[in-house]
């Protein structure tokens, strides 16, 4: 084998080993980044405190949460609208109209929600940390809520499902939402978290 021949197997070989590692870097570095985005964005709760709870559509629209950027804002605003579905439904129908973005309410969810709360408070307030079955589901104040999301929660483009964790259930429950592209808010879709769930200790005859 000749002078230049050798030169010439040395540096395909050198390119060779030089392309492998560069390929081999690559796939190490997507690896690590994959591994870091799944575990700081796609399996994570979000925590939202509450000094008092929105009565009317002002004093939502005054929350900082009021902005709709995220989803887990979006669902936090619903669980403390739904707590003044007693004492005004006429009010906590606005706010939730509000939340429901450019979709009117539609009649079968305002039944939903009248058939699942009537007489039934406590389903949402049991939401809220400190709210226990034995307690009657009395929330500590601030009222702090706490939005979960799984490694599912945002499969679907412009669509997430994320959940709330009751304190009479052992899972949690599911809130879906919509994102609109051209404001980046996020709008409820179906409030699918108000299931029963165990009893409050003065309704329970076996408490």
């Amino acid at each position: 084998m000749g002078l230049f021949d050798q030169i010439k197997n040395t540096l395909v070989s050198q390119a060779g080993q030089a392309a492998r590692s560069a390929v081999n870097k690559g796939v190490n570095n997507l690896a690590k980044n994959v591994k870091e985005g799944i575990g700081k964005g796609r399996n994570h709760t979000e925590k939202f405190k509450f000094q008092k709870l929105p009565e009317n559509l002002e004093e939502l629209k005054a929350l900082p949460e009021a902005s709709l950027n995220t989803a887990f804002k979006t669902a936090a605003l619903c669980i403390a609208a739904l707590t003044n579905y007693e004492k005004n439904p006429d009010a906590t129908w606005e706010m939730i109209e509000f939340l429901n973005g450019p979709e009117d309410v539609n009649p079968s969810l305002r039944q939903f929600i009248q058939e699942r709360l009537n007489e039934k408070m406590y389903k949402v307030f049991a939401f809220f940390k400190g709210a226990t079955p034995a307690n009657n589901y009395t929330p500590t104040v601030p009222y702090t809520l706490e939005v979960i999301e799984n490694p599912y929660s945002f499969d679907d483009e412009n669509w997430a499902t994320l959940y709330v964790q009751s304190g009479g259930d052992d899972k949690p429950s599911p809130i879906k939402l919509r994102k609109k592209p051209s404001t980046g808010q996020w709008f409820i879709n179906d409030i699918q978290c108000l299931t029963d769930i165990r009893l409050p200790a003065s309704q329970d005859k076996w408490a």
